[in-house]
């Protein structure tokens, strides 16, 4: 008798577990399929005690809806923390990011599926498509993320080490294997990627450095206070983000462009609304922009074709000419 009475204390806690679960704008319950459900659980109900019951839900925050059905009233969970919309643009930003491996991905996308409907989450599955996608295979990602912060937070420096693939799908670690000591003061997003902006007070110039989290290994906080807040004080990390392409470093300059009317919406997607485009003529303009100079920068600019060129400064724009002549010359017919 005592697990019965037991059962019955958790009514509450069963009856909005079956709304959250098992209702949603299109599938609703009446009183008596929810009666027949608390039965099924071993928790006994009448009409009486069940529309108390339901009060209290609403009363407590939960959005229970009814609507008239022929002769029938219908029960369901309305309005929820996230709608349906909402979790799918988490679930595609989740499918895409490289930094997470596949398992994971699934785990989260099944956890968060937990946040409507079993009904609503199958249309939260039918998106997914993680297999064949390039994902990290570093297991530790989501504990790298969660220490990076508490080391933001406690203002301490993390040490780990840091490695690249080699052609024999090899790790090679930087610094010959030794310990990168880095004082975190930033995550960031891009190109499906997580990096941390770092201060290392042993580079002898531009000491705030990107590294990508998921090729950090064995990271850990120290005992050492953070440094360089006056430097990132200074650093402007959105503008930072627009210069870099590929997160590909390079020394940042201000370069020219001229092009045909219709990249205006490229550039500006690229590198906001703020930059001045200034006509030449009916069909070209001229911009600035702030880049950080690179050889993902000028394959950028190949890959727009023919309606956009460099025009200055003179330096980088030999330097664009020469890697057009490497191309040239790397795919010239033998």
């Amino acid at each position: 008798m005592e697990p019965k009475m037991n059962v019955q204390k958790l009514k509450m806690l069963y009856l909005a577990k079956l709304f959250m679960e098992e209702t949603d704008d299109e599938h609703r319950l009446t009183a008596q399929q929810i009666m027949g459900r608390l039965a099924d659980w071993d928790i006994s109900s009448n009409r009486k005690t069940l529309y108390e019951d339901l009060a209290l839900l609403q009363e407590f925050g939960l959005d229970i809806q009814k609507v008239r059905r022929g002769k029938d009233w219908f029960y369901y969970l309305g309005a929820r923390d996230f709608e349906l919309p909402e979790l799918k643009l988490l679930v595609d930003s989740v499918q895409s990011a490289k930094f997470m491996t596949e398992r994971r991905s699934r785990e989260l996308i099944e956890k968060l599926g937990m946040l409507v409907s079993r009904y609503q989450s199958r249309y939260l599955h039918r998106q997914v498509a993680i297999s064949g996608r390039v994902k990290s295979a570093n297991v530790n990602i989501y504990d790298n993320v969660d220490k990076i912060h508490d080391a933001i937070n406690a203002n301490r420096q993390i040490r780990f080490k840091y490695y690249q693939w080699n052609v024999r799908k090899e790790k090679v670690y930087g610094h010959d294997g030794r310990w990168y000591h880095i004082s975190p003061w930033a995550l960031m997003w891009d190109d499906e990627n997580y990096y941390l902006v770092g201060y290392d007070e042993e580079a002898e110039e531009k000491p705030l450095r990107h590294y990508r989290v998921d090729k950090m290994e064995s990271l850990k906080i120290t005992e050492e206070p953070r440094k360089g807040k006056k430097d990132f004080r200074e650093f402007d990390l959105p503008h930072y983000t627009k210069s870099l392409f590929g997160m590909f470093g390079g020394e940042e300059k201000k370069v020219f462009l001229e092009a045909k009317n219709n990249m205006a919406g490229i550039l500006i997607d690229r590198f906001g609304k703020d930059i001045f485009l200034v006509p030449v003529d009916e069909d070209h303009f001229r911009t600035q922009v702030d880049v950080a100079v690179s050889n993902q920068f000028f394959g950028w600019i190949f890959a727009l074709g023919g309606d956009i060129r460099i025009t200055g400064p003179e330096d980088v724009v030999e330097k664009m000419r020469r890697e057009a002549k490497r191309l040239s010359e790397q795919y010239k017919e033998e």
